[in-house]
Order: C-alpha cells, then sequence, then structure tokens
C-alpha cells in the first residue's frame, strides 16, 4: 500500500525536485506554497465558473498545469522549463478576453468582486501578486528565469481581465474606486 508520509521531513527537511533537503524554513518553500495555495484558488475558480464559461475553464487547467512545471523549475527540476509559447498564449487570451468585452470596460482601480465567481477570481488575483513577490524575491538569492518572471507577472494581468470578463457577461455594474477629498470635522 503507497502512503503519502514518508516520514522523510520529520526532522525539518524537505527535499527539492534534484533531490538536495534543504530546510523547510528555506525561502523556496514559500515561494512553492504560494504557487501551490494560487493553484488551490485557481481550482476554486475553475469549480465556481458555469459551462458557459467552458473556453476560460479549459484555459485555467492549463494555466494550473504551467503552474506545476514552474514550481517543478524553481524546485530545480533538471525536467521542467517554461516554455515562451506558455507566455505567448496567456498574453493572446488576455488580449481575446478584452477585445471581447463591451465598449466601456475599465482599467480604473476596480472594487474587488461583482458576483461571486469574480470574487473569487479576484481572490486568485491577489495570491497570484503574491506569488510574483516571492518570485521576485527568491530571484535576488538564485538564478531565476526571466521567462518565469514574465509569466508571474502577466499571469494576475489576465486574472484582473478574467474577472473583468465575468462581471461584464454576467452584466455586473463595477463599482470603481475614485480619490476624493475627505471631509475632516472641525473640533
Amino acid at each position: 500500500m503507497l502512503s503519502v508520509s514518508t516520514k522523510t521531513g520529520d526532522k525539518g527537511t524537505s527535499g527539492l525536485a534534484n533531490g538536495k533537503r534543504v530546510p523547510k524554513a528555506s525561502f523556496i518553500f514559500e515561494v512553492l506554497g504560494t504557487q501551490d495555495e494560487l493553484n488551490s484558488w485557481l481550482g476554486v475558480c475553475i469549480a465556481k465558473l458555469s459551462d458557459h464559461f467552458a473556453d476560460q475553464k479549459e484555459f485555467l487547467y492549463e494555466i494550473q498545469d504551467t503552474l506545476f512545471y514552474i514550481g517543478a523549475e524553481l524546485a530545480q527540476s533538471p525536467k521542467a522549463k517554461l516554455e515562451s509559447a506558455s507566455l505567448k498564449k496567456l498574453e493572446q487570451f488576455s488580449d481575446a478576453l478584452q477585445s471581447q468585452m463591451e465598449a466601456g470596460w475599465t482599467t480604473k482601480f476596480l472594487y474587488p468582486g461583482g458576483n461571486e465567481v469574480a470574487a473569487w477570481i479576484d481572490v486568485a488575483r491577489t495570491v497570484s501578486r503574491r506569488f510574483e513577490r516571492t518570485v521576485v524575491k527568491l530571484g535576488q538569492e538564485e538564478v531565476v528565469s526571466p521567462l518565469i518572471l514574465q509569466y508571474v507577472n502577466r499571469l494576475s494581468d489576465y486574472l484582473f481581465v478574467l474577472r473583468c470578463f465575468v462581471n461584464s457577461r454576467e452584466k455586473h455594474q463595477e463599482r470603481t474606486f475614485s480619490y476624493k477629498a475627505k471631509l475632516t470635522k472641525k473640533a
């Protein structure tokens, strides 16, 4: 019988994809944990998207797959390497969604949410931004592929566009933030 528990991490170390054991407190595991969290939130988004968003669901599955490759590459797998085609496809899908939206959609500061699915996508977007920050920080300590940096930067952009697309298709009016002068009471 196979067991999930290997007990190899009982002393506070874990193995990288290249076989090297490092302390679980190493920053790489913060990065990989954030990647795992992002992939989980994308799973929630996929589960919540209705079938009339089938193309978007399918592409989110592809993004999850790409995130596994990115995680493996960051964990120093000799087999995993992100390909430029993944970045190009992400950019193309983002552009395609933007072109399908009604005139007047905005890139201004929007309040997170809208309908339920867009709200979940917003959560995934913010985790994506955190993942990007951890990857950038990791890149200050060791070599990180510029392609990975580009992909994780574009991913949160795509998720922003996707949440706008969902709200647009569901006819949900976006709430935009604008700076207003704050009124102060006189004492």
